[in-house]
């Protein structure tokens, strides 16, 4: 995978040597919760007896929030990226610690009780999450959608898509190995690096634990900074677009399949249910037309897929580039020409059954459907030619160079 983007480190930092933990919170104007969570961070070091830090990544506070992180302390890095992902990917890059544990800094989560995490990780896992719904959560503490709606929905996506068993995706207080996940290359800079660490993880198999955790009503009075609807989507269009499967693979087969379908129905003729109702020629146009739109979704999920390997995105599929390597640029021409030649032959017969009539009225619908799918089998034909051109595009990057002589 591709590491993160340097970052400036300041030299003593660099050179510092590693403790075993650091605790890690993002801060944007958390001047009424910092001084709690630093407390209590610090007091479950010396608690444990574990030589660790907390490390504020701060990104851009200015009603004193460093000051009193500092002053009760704790080590502050200031991130000039604005966002949450940001904040966290700029701690975990300054991070001393061979284990990190990241959680919000406004007293929801409490920072004295991290033995199980600690435990979990000293055990072997790679990523520890917490569980706030098994752990427990305190009336008033989660907002109701996304209590019932937001994170079970998104949990159950991310699950699905991603087989990771984790019930709650998006809970903040999880702690992991800094360096497999410095190793991941996390790229989002708001909300959804939530999302993003647990599906990378998954992954490329990474060891993942979960251990209950509570949840807390925070203690500031202003707003949090989540956004419901617009932090929501954030999360969903990553889960999406980090499973071309599901976004394009597996929709495109299921119109391809109720295309077939409906054209293998349709084609000696019209399907009545009763005198006043049946299917028939738009019927099997509409299915015709989803067959095309299936080819092409497939198609894009093929591209989306191979385009998310070559740059590191998503590990390589095999099965891909088995089927890659054995059908090349040529060869897909090929096929392509087959299918275009294929439509075109549908399109002649129909045209000679037309003047057999003496291009009058056609009487057998038989014609007008093997013209229709002969239409349909063109533009497939052209459209698949295209996608093994972009294909060879994506691959260009990745070739040997060619050697020019002088």
């Amino acid at each position: 995978m591709a590491n993160s983007p340097q970052l400036d480190l300041p030299a003593e930092d660099a050179a510092a040597s590693p403790l075993e933990l650091t605790i890690l919170m993002p801060c944007l104007n958390e001047a009424e919760t910092i001084s709690t969570c630093v407390t209590k961070a610090k007091s479950f070091l010396a608690r444990a007896g574990i030589a660790g830090e907390v490390l504020i990544a701060d990104n851009g506070s200015s009603d004193g929030s460093v000051a009193l992180a500092q002053r009760d302390g704790a080590r502050v890095i200031a991130v000039a990226e604005r966002g949450y992902g940001a904040a966290l990917r700029a701690g975990v890059a300054a991070a001393r610690g061979r284990f990190v544990v990241m959680g919000d800094a406004d007293d929801s989560y409490d920072f004295s009780g991290l033995d199980p995490f600690i435990a979990k990780l000293r055990g072997g896992c790679d990523l520890v999450m917490g569980n706030r719904f098994a752990g427990g959560i305190a009336p008033g503490a989660m907002p109701f959608l996304h209590r019932y709606l937001g994170n079970p929905v998104l949990s159950f996506i991310g699950r699905t898509f991603f087989r990771a068993k984790i019930g709650d995706f998006h809970c903040g207080l999880r702690g992991f190995r800094r360096d497999a996940i410095l190793g991941l290359g996390l790229r989002t800079s708001g909300m959804e690096l939530a999302s993003e660490m647990v599906v990378r993880a998954a992954i490329v198999n990474l060891t993942i634990a979960e251990v209950p955790t509570t949840l807390a009503v925070d203690g500031r009075s202003r707003p949090p900074h989540l956004r419901t609807w617009h932090d929501g989507w954030r999360h969903l269009r990553f889960l999406l677009m980090f499973s071309p499967r599901w976004l394009f693979l597996y929709p495109g087969l299921a119109l391809i399949a109720l295309g077939v379908f409906g054209v293998a129905m349709l084609f000696p003729g019209p399907l009545m249910i009763s005198p006043d109702f049946g299917f028939d020629d738009h019927t099997f146009l509409v299915s015709a037309i989803a067959v095309l739109v299936g080819v092409q979704v497939v198609a894009f999920g093929i591209i989306a897929r191979h385009f998310a390997a070559a740059h590191e995105l998503l590990p390589r599929s095999r099965s891909l580039a088995t089927l890659l390597s054995v059908i090349s640029l040529e060869r897909g021409l090929l096929i392509a020409a087959g299918i275009v030649c294929t439509g075109m032959a549908g399109v002649v017969w129909s045209l000679w059954q037309w003047a057999l009539v003496d291009f009058g009225p056609l009487t057998a619908p038989v014609v007008m459907r093997v013209l229709t799918f002969a239409l349909v089998l063109i533009a497939i034909g052209v459209q698949q030619a295209f996608t093994f051109f972009l294909l060879g595009v994506i691959d260009m990057p990745f070739r040997e160079k060619i050697k020019v002589p002088g």
